[in-house]
């Protein structure tokens, strides 16, 4: 599953490349913490182990992919 962050004052998003059987409930719940704000990080580890952080402040967007989405390429 592909999650995609926008982050504040930042011309790039985030993409982390999540388990297909990450908890969508729990990672919801673990968002909607972290943009509570009061110094709050978004703690999230990908599917080769590395772990990336965002400052709930600096939360812009969201995006949560469905289970083994593909992103099209080409033309057709």
């Amino acid at each position: 599953m592909d999650v995609r962050i926008g982050v504040t004052n930042t011309p790039k998003e985030i993409t982390v490349e999540l388990a297909d059987d990450t908890d969508v409930d729990a990672l919801v719940a673990d968002v909607e913490s972290a943009v509570g704000g009061d110094g709050a990080v978004l703690w999230l580890t990908d599917v080769r182990g590395r772990r990336v952080g965002v400052p709930a402040e600096r939360i812009a967007y969201v995006d949560i992919g469905a289970d083994g989405g593909h992103n099209p390429v080409g033309f057709g």
